[in-house]
């Protein structure tokens, strides 16, 4: 007995004194459903850490937030925000100089749209992003509904986390996209790199795209993930530090500039006209003054006056 007392207290010590593997959490997030069922329907076939991001409008959300709610995926809104480069955009595209009440009725209606969503992310968006002035409007929404806030970061100096402050809002960045590129060893590549991280700093979210190369990766690598990477939805990180990295932006957009107050007594600038202008004399002055009021004795005076302190001046 006391030989197996001996040996079952150095077993225990021996396992308490073998430090614990650290898990690297990764969060993968695939944007842009609803359009494409076909392709989505092999995302959904993934396993339900994997999760998803819904464009309202597109002709298959409602179906396909329902579906991957089904199977276990967190759905999110994939909102569409206006980005700096100029192209097209979709309907209900938020804009830095939208009022605060057209941006509650778009998180409104887009909530109406995508149901079982958790949080919301930015499609497009680095002009909006990067305006402290719109994101605020932003998040005072999105508090409305207890929605978290992923920053898909397509801008580096993203003011979400600035707005967000005081809202209640909870935001987190994605670190990896997974297919700039629709190559599979890039992506692959991109998996890694997310990898890494997640193993580096504890945690990483990374996203992609229905593009059948993606699915394809995924399909390969999820399964094979290292023994200390753990698969985890968005919203498990809404805990975990995060890294304010911007400046401040607190100028209103450009789209919708605020009168400057002018201090009269300094710095006038005065109008520069189209046209030169032609000198105006004061005899001429007189002259159209007089023929206007007639040849009073008032206004003889008054030239008279002016003529004799314009030689003192000389």
């Amino acid at each position: 007995m006391p030989h197996f007392r001996h040996l079952f207290v150095a077993v225990v010590s021996s396992v308490l004194l073998i430090p614990p593997v650290f898990a690297g959490k990764l969060a993968i997030v695939i944007d842009d459903f609803g359009y494409r069922p076909q392709n989505e329907n092999h995302i959904l076939a993934l396993p339900a850490a994997v999760s998803v991001a819904v464009l309202p409008n597109a002709p298959h959300a409602h179906e396909m937030a329902t579906k991957a709610h089904q199977g276990g995926h967190e759905v999110l809104i994939h909102l569409p925000m206006a980005p700096l480069s100029k192209q097209p955009l979709e309907k209900d595209t938020l804009r830095p100089d939208m009022s605060s009440n057209e941006i509650d009725r778009i998180i409104s209606d887009a909530v109406a749209k995508v149901p079982h969503a958790v949080g919301l992310n930015n499609h497009m968006g680095s002009a909006m992003t990067s305006s402290l002035f719109g994101m605020q409007k932003v998040m005072q929404g999105l508090s409305r509904y207890n929605l978290y806030f992923l920053d898909s970061m397509t801008i580096g100096n993203s003011q979400s986390m600035r707005a967000a402050a005081g809202t209640g809002v909870k935001v987190i960045k994605r670190k990896v996209f997974l297919d700039d590129t629709q190559n599979e060893a890039d992506i692959r590549a991109q998996f890694n790199r997310a990898v890494a991280l997640a193993r580096r700093n504890g945690s990483a979210i990374a996203i992609g795209h229905p593009h059948p190369s993606t699915v394809r990766v995924l399909q390969q690598m999820i399964y094979n993930l290292p023994a200390d990477i753990t698969l985890v939805a968005p919203s498990s990180l809404l805990n975990e530090p995060q890294v304010d990295t911007s400046t401040p932006n607190r100028q209103p957009p450009a789209q919708t500039p605020q009168p400057t107050p002018r201090n009269p007594f300094k710095g006038v600038q005065l109008c520069k006209p189209k046209q030169p202008l032609e000198p105006v004399y004061a005899g001429r002055f007189f002259a159209v003054l007089s023929e206007s009021i007639g040849q009073s004795a008032l206004v003889k005076y008054l030239e008279h006056q002016w003529k004799g302190w314009g030689n003192k001046q000389s």
